[in-house]
């Protein structure tokens, strides 16, 4: 699908096209694309509903950001009326009551909602997989996957089903998987979209609503529409303009100051990305965090394994076959931490919130790997080998996890393909609550990338 949200929107709102004829179409691209397990769920009525809403709106003169926009939500995002799984057979029959504030915002900017976007179970999973609806498979190739656990959003972007979708993201599950399948994830700052009303979350103060797009401008377009504080979140607020600092001071840190592998063909065309954007003038220098000693992504997983377990540990306990087992594993960890275990992964959370603060006061825009590989068989939690190198589970997920511990704004662009065709990403990340200037900056960088792409 090579139409734009915002094109749509104008098509819409100057009467070449209408709500009802888009959500039609989005939802032929839907039925056609079955094979990819993409969209989990369709409601026709509820959508053509939506959309005839949307028509008649238009029809007295609203001037709607999103007219008649196509959207998928993620599964584990409260849409009212709509069966909200969370990828769990707990919630088969869950029917959310209410909208999410952000999802209540779209609908009221004149996005049609679609389906339902497929997400690993309680959104806690590298690969988009789920007893549930079984796994999500990746557009270019179908034995892969487009990685978790936003897989089913961003594989319905990249598939063409619609132009924007909305992810969720705690770990960068609305970063790697755009990475993998080659399209945009923007992970906002901490609170700059109101979060909830919704399921209860096993990560505190981290997951945050993550449009999903084809380009930079739509995904801005989706945040523009969701941002904003809300009394109902205690944790929202108004994110400020974009300031008009220059020149802005960038830099670029290849593995993100950690020791970790990365594929040689993903190293190469992360500096190329970089040497490209250097000769279009843009100024970067080298710098890399300096990260605690000992400080890795092990030290904050107990808080999602505590998290789970306070939330499913009686039904884990009840009957352990309701769960992926996967998830059912890192439920079992969960409950068998101690406080004392809780605690040193709070201190370490907030160890990295720290470090990342005090690298932003001399720094305005950190490039970085999204990813450290690309897209790998849907079978498995991750690649076996990253750089020559055996990896365990996690090692795919490196470069993402710690823009949410310390709040701030990411975003993955699209920067190349390695030899077989499979898309990876360029991460770029600044201090909490520059989200704007963020944006600004990954558009021009799309700019100067987009035409290694055409």
């Amino acid at each position: 699908m090579s139409v734009t949200a915002s094109q749509i929107a104008s098509a819409v709102l100057e009467r070449q096209a209408s709500a009802r004829e888009t959500a039609e179409q989005a939802l032929a691209r839907i039925a056609a694309a079955r094979h990819l397990n993409a969209v989990v769920t369709i409601d026709p009525e509820r959508t053509y509903a939506e959309a005839d809403a949307v028509d008649a709106r238009v029809a007295v003169g609203e001037q709607l950001p999103l007219a008649g926009v196509p959207i998928v939500v993620k599964d584990n995002i409260w849409v009212e009326g709509w069966r909200i799984t969370q990828g769990s057979r707990l919630f088969t029959d869950f029917i959310a009551p209410e909208d999410a504030i952000a999802i209540a915002r779209v609908r009221r900017a004149g996005a049609v909602i679609v389906g339902i976007g497929a997400t690993s179970e309680f959104a806690c999973k590298g690969v988009t997989t789920s007893l549930l609806y079984g796994p999500t498979r990746h557009p270019l190739d179908q034995q892969l996957t487009p990685g978790g656990s936003s897989g089913g959003p961003a594989a319905a972007v990249a598939a063409g089903l619609v132009p924007l979708a909305i992810g969720t993201d705690a770990g960068g599950s609305s970063r790697r998987p755009p990475a993998h399948v080659g399209v945009v994830g923007f992970k906002p700052s901490y609170g700059a979209i109101p979060y909830g009303p919704g399921f209860a979350e096993p990560f505190w103060r981290i997951s945050v609503i993550a449009p999903i797009a084809a380009d930079v401008a739509d995904a801005r377009l989706a945040f523009e529409v969701m941002a904003g504080a809300d009394p109902r979140d205690p944790d929202a607020f108004d994110v400020a303009a974009a300031d008009q600092e220059k020149p802005l001071r960038v830099t670029f840190s290849p593995r993100l100051g950690l020791d970790v592998a990365v594929d040689h063909e993903v190293s190469a065309g992360l500096q190329q990305a970089v040497a490209r954007l250097r000769a279009s003038g843009m100024t970067i220098e080298d710098k890399n965090p300096i990260w605690p000693a000992g400080l890795a992504e092990d030290a904050v997983m107990p808080l999602q394994h505590a998290g789970l377990a306070a939330l499913y540990g009686e039904g884990f306990r009840s009957d352990p076959t309701q769960f992926d087992p996967d998830i059912a594993k890192q439920i079992e960890r969960g409950l068998g931490l101690s406080g004392a275990d809780v605690a040193r992964a709070m201190e370490a959370s907030t160890q990295i919130a720290r470090a990342f603060a005090a690298f932003f006061t001399a720094v305005d825009v950190l490039l970085a790997p999204t990813v450290p590989c690309v897209a790998w068989p849907f079978t498995q939690l991750g690649p076996a080998e990253i750089g020559g190198k055996p990896a365990m589970p996690r090692a795919h997920a490196v470069f993402t996890p710690y823009a949410n511990h310390a709040g701030v704004p990411a975003i993955s662009i699209p920067c190349g393909t390695n030899s077989q065709g499979l898309p990876f990403g360029l991460q770029l990340i600044a201090a909490r609550g520059r989200d704007r200037m963020l944006l600004d900056v990954a558009a021009r960088a799309e700019r100067v990338l987009l035409g290694s792409f055409e």
